[in-house]
């Protein structure tokens, strides 16, 4: 078999911060519905990043009955949200497009798995123009817990087998992308600028562009 090795990204705190826009979006949400003296505010957003939403909803839609009304909320939040950030995206971290030109000129494959709702990757591509969906784009395979209710573990096992990976790690920054990470069965760099710390020593980057330095000592 052909050797093919791929990089898989986690997108909040590893590609990205989206937190202010995703709250201002919520927020104008969670007015609509009626709730006028409740805010979403970046810390909110930045404590459950990572999370599946239907999680994320629980902890910050508590005020909203459980069952219909919390979800019909929570719906309401995440597609707004991705229009949202179609317009006004977030705030990309230093180096991403070079860094990830640069992987592949190294013969490495991009890809991302996020536990967000469908739609939410597409919405940080297609701001920053970044080709997706094909070999020879930048990004090319990306799958979510919105697309399947899959967690992150099998998502991430389920990017490696389609697109016939034989090595293989996930980057990202917080202890439940490490924790998926273990039990898919792949290595994890810790992406140390991002939300979170990890309770294990793993490689680590203090920004994107050692990743060029820290993949080839990983896979």
């Amino acid at each position: 078999m052909q050797e093919k090795k791929g990089i898989i990204f986690d997108m909040d705190g590893t590609v990205w911060d989206s937190s202010e826009n995703v709250a201002k979006a919520w927020t104008v949400k969670v007015h609509e519905a009626g709730y006028k003296d409740r805010t979403v505010t970046r810390e909110d957003i930045q404590r459950n990043m990572g999370k599946p939403m239907d999680e994320i909803a629980d902890n910050l839609f508590f005020y909203a009955e459980k069952g219909e009304a919390r979800n019909a909320l929570r719906s309401s939040c995440e597609n707004y949200e991705n229009e949202y950030l179609r317009q006004h995206g977030g705030i990309l971290y230093d180096g991403i497009c070079e860094t990830w030109a640069k992987l592949k000129e190294m013969g490495y494959h991009v890809y991302i798995v996020s536990n967000c709702q469908a739609g939410y990757i597409e919405a940080f591509l297609e701001f920053y123009n970044i080709a997706y969906g094909k070999p020879e784009d930048l990004v090319e395979d990306i799958e979510c817990y919105g697309n399947n209710f899959l967690q992150k573990d099998a998502n991430i096992r389920l990017i490696a087998e389609r697109n016939g990976l034989t090595a293989a790690c996930y980057v990202g920054d917080i202890q439940s992308d490490y924790d998926s990470t273990v039990k898919a069965g792949f290595p994890f760099i810790h992406a140390k600028y991002g939300f979170g710390t990890i309770n294990a020593e793993v490689p680590f980057i203090n920004s994107f562009d050692e990743l060029t330095k820290v993949v080839p000592e990983v896979i």
